[in-house]
């Protein structure tokens, strides 16, 4: 019997985004290194999915900011935690996005 690995597609919906958590390296405090338990996580990412907006009260799309690819700061407890193809993401409306960093 052969186990196939298949990718799972998510399409958001919505104003909601996924996001991938950008990993910001190994944090030290004063020449101590803190273990990954007790480390924050980062509150970076990168936007791999957008829903198609949200509809005003005349039934019109109010297309999204972010698109995907965008690296996006977002709040400490934004969002809720999902697993894709093994990888946690998370799922969130655009209004909890912070900010837009630009390259």
């Amino acid at each position: 019997m052969t186990t196939t690995k298949v990718a799972v597609k998510v399409r958001p919906l919505h104003d909601r985004i996924i996001v991938l958590r950008i990993d910001e390296g190994e944090q030290k405090v004063g020449g101590i290194i803190i273990p990954d338990t007790a480390k924050e996580k980062p509150q970076q990412g990168k936007v791999i999915a957008v829903g198609a907006g949200k509809q005003n009260d005349e039934g019109k799309r109010i297309a999204l900011d972010v698109k995907a690819g965008d690296t996006i700061l977002f709040g400490k407890y934004s969002g809720q935690e999902i697993k894709i193809d093994g990888d946690e993401h998370l799922i969130m409306r655009e209004d909890e996005v912070l900010a837009i960093l630009d390259k």
